[in-house]
Formats: C-alpha cells, sequence, structure tokens
C-alpha cells in the first residue's frame, strides 16, 4: 500500500515539474474554472490532515488548513509532495474521522491505513482532471498511468492479453 501511494505522490511530482510554466495556476474552463494547482492543493491539503491527525488519532478534512501557496507556487507544492512522502508510512492504528454535513459533525472509527488507502484513490481521481487539464493546456506527453487506479490498469493488462 505504502510503495503504491509513495509511487504515485512520485510520478505525480514529475508529471508537475514538466508542466509549461504558465499551467499550474492558470483557471481552467474545462475543470468548472479550476487550475491544476488547486486540485494539486486540494491533494496535498488531505494527506497533510492525515499526517497531522496521526497522533491525536483525530482526523478532520473538512477542517484542514486551506493554504493557497500550495495552488499558486509549484516548487511550495512539489516541497510539500516530498514532505509527505517522507513522513506518510506509520503504523496503523486506529482513528476517527469527522465530516460536517448539513451542520452536523459525525464522526467515525476508521484505520490510519484505511485512510491511506482513501487518499491514494482520492489522489488518482484528482490526477484524471489533472490530466485534462494538463491536455488542455498543452502538448505535454503524460503517462498513460498517470489517474488510472492500479485496478483498472490490471484489467486493462489482462484484456490485453
Amino acid at each position: 500500500m505504502f510503495k503504491s501511494t509513495l509511487d504515485t505522490l512520485e510520478q505525480f511530482k514529475q508529471v508537475l515539474l514538466e508542466l509549461p510554466k504558465d499551467c499550474y495556476s492558470r483557471s481552467c474552463n474545462i475543470l468548472s474554472n479550476a487550475s491544476i494547482g488547486q486540485h494539486t492543493r486540494h491533494v496535498i491539503e488531505l494527506y497533510l490532515c492525515l499526517i497531522k491527525g496521526y497522533d491525536q488519532a483525530d482526523v478532520s478534512y473538512d477542517r484542514r488548513k486551506r493554504d493557497r501557496k500550495i495552488e499558486k507556487d509549484l516548487s511550495f507544492a512539489i516541497e510539500k509532495l516530498a514532505f509527505i512522502q517522507m513522513h506518510l508510512k506509520k503504523p496503523n492504528k486506529a482513528i476517527q474521522i469527522s465530516y460536517e454535513l448539513n451542520g452536523e459533525i459525525l464522526t467515525l472509527d476508521t484505520n490510519y491505513h484505511r485512510e491511506v488507502m482513501y487518499n491514494l484513490e482520492h489522489t488518482i481521481h484528482h490526477q484524471a482532471l489533472i490530466k485534462i487539464g494538463i491536455c488542455h493546456f498543452s502538448d505535454q506527453k503524460v503517462p498513460e498511468t498517470f489517474g488510472v487506479a492500479p485496478s483498472t490498469l490490471q484489467i486493462r493488462k489482462e484484456c490485453a492479453q
């Protein structure tokens, strides 16, 4: 699980580093006027929230710190992705996660490894959107696996045989 997550984050960094200079923070109409940077910020913040909440065993993605510098400054975003890679691997333990829905706070029991998997799937989903933005703005070659779930890659491999 950690290897797959860390590899996905590494690929994410490499794709971002190859972006044409003006693409990262530019609004994209095909992404409902969000930017690649905004999608990147969202992914990063959820991982940071999980890492920060580990010691207290209490996570709320809704109450995360929203740092607009991540969506504007590509170098800063790359630093944050590297930080996540360095601090993500931790022993599994029970944690509580809370969600704010319709003015009500719901608390659920979960565990750290389950939340790492959630974040991996969440990252892949946003990478698929980011890939659309990249293709909209540039001719940058993006790896075929970027933004594609491992299970989908496996099915494609089996169908090709």
